[in-house]
């Protein structure tokens, strides 16, 4: 009784809205599914193709008795509706012998030649550039966007599990997606309202907000700025459309005839303007592309309707669809500008056609173009974000009147049943767990204990360690942060801390002034470039999983105080100072040195006083908040550029050493369009003046098993040390391009990476006589030739997993070298 209480409010609501729907699936003669047949609603515009397997959702708000079902080579098929909501229909459609000697060319692959399709694939191609706002040197219009999550495939089995206990009131709004014919549930709205002001002579765009509601939570500022960032924006007539951190090629991309097949399917007028219905579908399984279609204008050959649905075999983790649809009206008989734009994905663990998942969807509408209006050059240059609480808190009449779409009834009572989910326990349980495995934190009522994944460590120092520690935390906006942790190690039974803070002094040049001071067990040779964390700790100092012994840790005891300020957008400058001791923390390794030239005195502790400028600038990058700390959204997905001039002092604090050094690091992703993305990474150092071996330039070992980014996966730590250097370290992930064409590893979604890394350096004699341990380490660079090595790797096991197989170059013959090794890391990758 209880499950047919629930089976009929999901009928109910379901049918509440839409007048028509109807689902089902479309075979031929032989009962084979037929794919992208055309289905539209008799005597209207209104309608979709079946997808791979043949099957279709249609939905309407007006009523309708029939469907209309037509493909190339067969009869059509109307088929009267005995009912508004008809689902699961089956329709058979009959061969046309005639219509199928005409079309022969189109079935399977269809030809390159002599094909209409590929004519006017190819009048788009030369017009392009004559379409939309491109036509204009100014331009500015104003959008709405709506950021939406759905909880869909919602049946008796989700209404009466434990999981929500407590939260069943959420069901009363169920609804069903137009697209793939599933229930869903809205459970995140987040609406958006802004002028957007172009110049093309400069190629320069700015958008203002002028509005923002959402519900949920005071913080999830976090999470539509990473959603927005997944949904980048795109132009379909772009040969590459990114999506997901990779690149699928467009339909109308000028490599489409080699990835596409193309039908033109039928041609009609659209309002007053006569257009042409091309159908496309791709030639290869395994690839980033779509499948869909477009309508297509006679005279100007500009896109007036676009739908792209995501090929099922796509090689794309947590995605199991993605659909696009986008539509234009004509300005002045001629030409056409975007006026709406929805793209919704289905996020799932799998990909199985009744699995549950996530609907997240971004619908776009654009209106009031206006042309050729300039502003001055100033107005378009990127501004650092200034926080307007005014923006956050609009009234109903601001949304009344720019809202370019109405809320539905369901998207309305979002906003209420947030409100009221939050104060349920049940729901307060799952947001906990969720956050510690987003954030990495637990969060309290203004204290977050973490990084959780830290708790644990080991290393043949401390032996195991354990460790607990924190933040002050309100929200990404504060202006202050305050962070600590407390170690323990119980083989060499020392208690370790670190304490920093830091605060915003003006958010407009986002001046910060920060310090801290932290004793710790660090592995100094892991890393080439100097961090300015105080409380930063690699993996290398603490990791579970390693090769062979590692004894070579330094006790350190650092100070800093330093302030930053960005002088302009994602340009930010350091002037820091910093007070070190470094001491060797084990008897198996010494980074003590001669005092004297006679070589008669050691000092087995370092001392050093060190100021430095450093300079950062990150083009591209997108952050989210506007406090002391801000979130990167677009990790590993811009350029940037490092550099840093340090001044050892002698005298201060009883500071050992007097010298400079500057160091210099550059990285540089780029999508290769649809083989992959290439990343480069170039380090060059040099340091002036006489020093220790805890203030020289160690190449960055790996004796983890794990793949740690920067380091050298064959080298033990201390293998190389140098005080003058320059490193490269290219890769390439080709994100599944050639396993997707081998038949055993297709249906794996395997992905294939390979990279190389070199570095040369030398290490001056007055350094190398400084040295007072002549056995661990023994200082040596690699200055007769560059060391390299180079990498095979298979990413994408069980879609977390990377393996890396790594071979040695040369400088094989020195002792103990490894001239094989496995690393492997673990993450979650679209």
């Amino acid at each position: 009784m209880k499950n047919l209480l629930a089976l009929l409010l999901l009928f109910i609501s379901i049918s509440f809205y839409a007048q028509t729907k109807v689902s089902g699936k479309v075979y031929d003669e032989n009962g084979e599914p037929i794919p992208y047949a055309n289905v539209i609603f008799e005597n209207s515009s209104e309608g979709t193709i079946t997808n791979e397997d043949g099957k279709f959702y249609l939905e309407s708000e007006e009523n309708y008795s029939a469907i209309k079902i037509s493909f190339m080579g067969f009869k059509a098929e109307v088929l009267e509706l005995a009912q508004p909501v008809s689902y699961n229909l089956e329709i058979t459609l009959k061969s046309d012998a005639e219509a199928l000697d005409e079309v022969m060319i189109y079935s399977g692959k269809t030809s390159k030649k002599n094909n209409p399709a590929i004519d006017i694939l190819r009048k788009i191609w030369e017009n392009k550039r004559q379409n939309g706002v491109n036509k204009f040197k100014y331009y500015q219009y104003d959008k709405y966007e709506k950021l939406e999550f759905d909880l869909n495939t919602i049946d008796s089995s989700l209404i009466n599990s434990r999981v929500f206990n407590g939260m069943e009131f959420i069901f009363n709004q169920v609804d069903t997606n137009q697209v793939t014919g599933k229930t869903y549930l809205p459970i995140f709205l987040n609406e958006a309202v802004s002028k957007v002001y172009g110049n093309n002579v400069k190629n320069t765009e700015r958008e203002i907000l002028l509005g923002n509601k959402n519900s949920g939570f005071s913080d999830n500022q976090t999470l539509i700025q990473y959603i927005k960032d997944i949904y980048s924006d795109y132009n379909v007539y772009d040969n590459y459309l990114k999506f997901f951190d990779k690149s699928f090629v467009s339909p109308l991309s000028r490599t489409g005839i080699d990835t596409y097949n193309y039908v033109l399917a039928d041609s009609t007028y659209i309002g007053d303007k006569y257009c042409y219905n091309i159908v496309y579908y791709p030639r290869r399984k395994g690839e980033l592309t779509f499948k869909g279609d477009f309508w297509v204008n006679d005279t100007t050959w500009a896109i007036k309707e676009i739908e792209m649905t995501m090929n099922k075999g796509s090689n794309i983790n947590w995605v199991k669809e993605v659909f696009i649809e986008q539509e234009f009206e004509v300005l002045n008989d001629s030409i056409f500008l975007i006026t709406r734009d929805h793209f919704m994905t289905d996020f799932t663990f799998q990909k199985k056609e009744e699995s549950r998942g996530v609907y997240g969807k971004r619908t776009t509408l654009f209106d009031d173009y206006e042309f050729n209006k300039p502003k001055p050059n100033k107005f378009y240059r990127d501004e650092r974000e200034i926080i307007n609480d005014s923006v956050y808190f609009r009234d109903s009449e601001f949304w009344k009147e720019k809202r370019l779409e109405e809320l539905n009834k369901n998207e309305q009572q979002v906003y209420s049943m947030l409100d009221t989910l939050k104060t349920v326990d049940a729901f307060k349980r799952i947001y906990s767990i969720g956050t510690i495995l987003a954030t990495n934190y637990w969060e309290q009522d203004g204290w977050d204990f973490g990084p959780v994944f830290s708790t644990f460590g080991y290393n043949d120092v401390e032996g195991l360690r354990l460790r607990v520690g924190g933040r002050t935390y309100s929200g990404q906006n504060d202006k202050y942060r305050l962070q600590g942790f407390l170690a323990y190690g119980f083989r060499d039974d020392k208690f370790k801390y670190g304490i920093s803070g830091k605060y915003l002094l003006d958010q407009k040049s986002r001046l910060v002034v920060e310090a801290g001071n932290r004793r710790d067990v660090e592995q100094l040779g892991a890393s080439l470039t100097n961090t300015s964390d105080v409380l930063g700790r690699s993996l290398a100092s603490s990791s579970v999983l390693t090769v062979g012994s590692n004894a070579s840790l330094t006790n350190i005891n650092l100070s800093s105080l330093a302030f930053t300020f960005e002088p302009f957008k994602n340009f930010e400058v350091r002037l820091g100072s910093t007070y070190r001791t470094l001491k060797s923390a084990s008897d198996q390794f010494s980074i003590a040195y001669f005092e004297n030239e006679a070589q008669t005195l050691i000092e087995e502790e370092t001392r050093q006083m060190e100021a430095s400028v450093i300079l950062k600038y990150m083009p591209g990058r997108k952050t989210s908040g506007y406090g002391v700390e801000r979130y990167i959204l677009n990790d590993d997905d811009y350029p940037e550029i490092f550099l840093n001039y340090s001044k050892g002092f002698t005298g201060v604090l009883d500071s050992d050493f007097n010298y400079y050094k500057l160091q210099l690091y550059y990285r540089q992703p780029i999508q290769v369009g649809g083989f992959g993305k290439f990343t480069s990474t170039f380090e060059a150092g040099k340091t002036f003046g006489d020093v220790s071996l805890g203030l020289l330039n160690v190449v960055p070992g790996n004796q983890t098993l794990f793949s740690i980014l920067g380091t050298f996966p064959l080298l033990d730590f201390y293998d190389f040390v140098t005080d003058t250097y320059a490193s490269v370290h290219v890769e390439h992930n080709f994100n599944g391009r050639l396993f997707s064409r081998i038949p055993l590893l297709r249906d794996l979604d395997l992905r294939e990476i390979v990279s190389a890394r070199a570095v040369y350096g030398s290490i001056s004699d007055s350094n190398q006589a400084l040295n007072a341990s002549f056995t661990n380490p023994e200082l040596f660079a690699p200055d007769q030739e560059p060391y390299w090595s180079y990498s095979l790797g298979v990413g994408n096991i069980f879609r977390v997993f990377r393996l890396d197989f790594h071979f040695r170059g040369n400088y094989k013959t020195l002792p103990d070298a490894r001239n094989f090794g496995v690393t492997g890391s673990f993450g979650f990758y679209f």
